[in-house]
Protein backbone atom coordinates (compact mmCIF):
# COMPACT_ATOMS: atom_id res chain seq x y z
CA UNK A 1 0.00 0.00 0.00
CA UNK A 2 1.20 2.82 -0.98
CA UNK A 3 1.78 6.32 1.65
CA UNK A 4 -1.17 8.68 2.37
CA UNK A 5 -0.02 12.07 0.64
CA UNK A 6 1.54 14.79 3.50
CA UNK A 7 2.23 18.18 3.67
CA UNK A 8 4.95 18.17 1.47
CA UNK A 9 2.59 17.01 -1.07
CA UNK A 10 -0.03 19.67 -0.20
CA UNK A 11 2.84 22.46 -0.09
CA UNK A 12 3.68 20.78 -3.82
CA UNK A 13 0.32 20.78 -5.27
CA UNK A 14 -1.05 23.93 -7.08
CA UNK A 15 -4.91 23.24 -7.14
CA UNK A 16 -5.50 20.72 -4.42
CA UNK A 17 -9.26 18.99 -3.79
CA UNK A 18 -10.98 19.57 -0.73
CA UNK A 19 -10.37 15.32 -0.35
CA UNK A 20 -6.93 15.96 -1.62
CA UNK A 21 -6.48 18.70 1.62
CA UNK A 22 -7.99 16.11 4.23
CA UNK A 23 -5.58 13.36 2.95
CA UNK A 24 -2.50 15.21 3.44
CA UNK A 25 -4.05 17.32 6.58
CA UNK A 26 -5.11 14.44 8.26
CA UNK A 27 -2.75 11.67 7.12
CA UNK A 28 -4.65 9.21 5.22
CA UNK A 29 -5.08 7.98 2.05
CA UNK A 30 -7.00 9.37 -0.91
CA UNK A 31 -9.60 6.58 -0.88
CA UNK A 32 -10.33 7.33 2.67
CA UNK A 33 -11.12 10.85 2.34
CA UNK A 34 -13.47 10.03 -0.87
CA UNK A 35 -14.81 7.52 1.54
CA UNK A 36 -15.99 10.31 3.93
CA UNK A 37 -17.01 12.62 1.28
CA UNK A 38 -19.40 9.24 -0.16
CA UNK A 39 -20.80 9.13 3.56
CA UNK A 40 -21.71 13.21 3.37
CA UNK A 41 -23.77 12.30 1.23
CA UNK A 42 -25.14 8.95 2.11
CA UNK A 43 -25.63 9.04 6.12
CA UNK A 44 -26.44 6.28 7.82
CA UNK A 45 -24.92 3.50 5.38
CA UNK A 46 -23.81 0.05 5.87
CA UNK A 47 -20.65 -1.06 4.81
CA UNK A 48 -22.00 -3.01 1.88
CA UNK A 49 -24.19 -0.03 0.74
CA UNK A 50 -21.25 2.02 1.09
CA UNK A 51 -19.10 -0.22 -1.67
CA UNK A 52 -21.20 -0.39 -3.98
CA UNK A 53 -21.52 3.81 -3.79
CA UNK A 54 -17.87 3.49 -4.37
CA UNK A 55 -17.79 0.44 -6.39
CA UNK A 56 -14.69 -1.07 -3.98
CA UNK A 57 -14.40 -4.27 -1.87
CA UNK A 58 -16.01 -4.40 1.31
CA UNK A 59 -13.29 -4.88 3.42
CA UNK A 60 -11.43 -1.87 1.95
CA UNK A 61 -14.02 0.14 3.12
CA UNK A 62 -14.59 -1.43 6.30
CA UNK A 63 -10.57 -0.34 6.29
CA UNK A 64 -11.16 2.91 5.07
CA UNK A 65 -14.25 3.37 7.93
CA UNK A 66 -12.28 2.15 10.68
CA UNK A 67 -10.03 4.91 9.63
CA UNK A 68 -12.19 7.48 9.66
CA UNK A 69 -13.84 6.67 13.08
CA UNK A 70 -10.71 6.67 14.48
CA UNK A 71 -9.67 10.39 12.99
CA UNK A 72 -13.14 11.43 14.53
CA UNK A 73 -14.34 11.64 11.02
CA UNK A 74 -17.28 9.03 11.46
CA UNK A 75 -19.61 7.66 13.44
CA UNK A 76 -20.79 4.07 14.09
CA UNK A 77 -24.88 3.29 15.20
CA UNK A 78 -25.41 -0.57 15.57
CA UNK A 79 -28.96 -0.93 14.53
CA UNK A 80 -30.69 -4.33 15.17
CA UNK A 81 -32.12 -6.29 12.54
CA UNK A 82 -35.88 -7.53 12.48
CA UNK A 83 -35.35 -11.19 11.52
CA UNK A 84 -32.43 -10.77 14.47
CA UNK A 85 -28.90 -9.50 14.45
CA UNK A 86 -27.29 -6.44 13.56
CA UNK A 87 -25.61 -3.71 11.13
CA UNK A 88 -23.34 -1.26 11.60
CA UNK A 89 -24.62 2.21 9.88
CA UNK A 90 -21.75 4.95 9.29
CA UNK A 91 -22.12 8.42 9.45
CA UNK A 92 -19.28 11.45 8.25
CA UNK A 93 -18.93 13.90 11.09
CA UNK A 94 -20.97 17.28 9.85
CA UNK A 95 -18.76 19.20 7.44
CA UNK A 96 -18.67 22.31 9.52
CA UNK A 97 -17.05 20.16 12.49
CA UNK A 98 -14.55 17.99 9.69
CA UNK A 99 -13.82 21.65 8.64
CA UNK A 100 -12.68 23.24 12.01
CA UNK A 101 -10.94 19.49 12.47
CA UNK A 102 -8.97 20.54 9.44
CA UNK A 103 -8.63 23.66 10.65
CA UNK A 104 -7.06 23.06 14.31
CA UNK A 105 -4.89 20.39 12.22
CA UNK A 106 -2.91 22.57 10.13
CA UNK A 107 -2.73 25.59 12.86
CA UNK A 108 -1.15 22.83 15.01
CA UNK A 109 1.33 22.12 11.86
CA UNK A 110 2.14 25.74 11.03
CA UNK A 111 2.37 26.96 15.02
CA UNK A 112 5.28 23.85 15.12
CA UNK A 113 6.80 24.99 11.78
CA UNK A 114 7.32 28.81 12.87
CA UNK A 115 8.66 27.50 16.08
CA UNK A 116 11.42 25.51 14.76
CA UNK A 117 11.65 28.44 11.86
CA UNK A 118 12.44 31.22 15.08
CA UNK A 119 14.27 28.44 16.97
CA UNK A 120 16.66 27.98 14.60
CA UNK A 121 20.04 29.45 15.06
CA UNK A 122 19.33 30.38 18.45
CA UNK A 123 21.90 26.77 19.69
CA UNK A 124 24.97 28.22 18.86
Amino acid sequence: MSEPPDMEDLIHTQDPTFGHVMACVFGIQEHESRTYLRLLENPGSTVEELADVLERDRSNVNRSLTTLLEKGLAERERRLLDPGGYVYQYTATPLPEAKELLHEALDQWAETVHGVIEDFGGEE
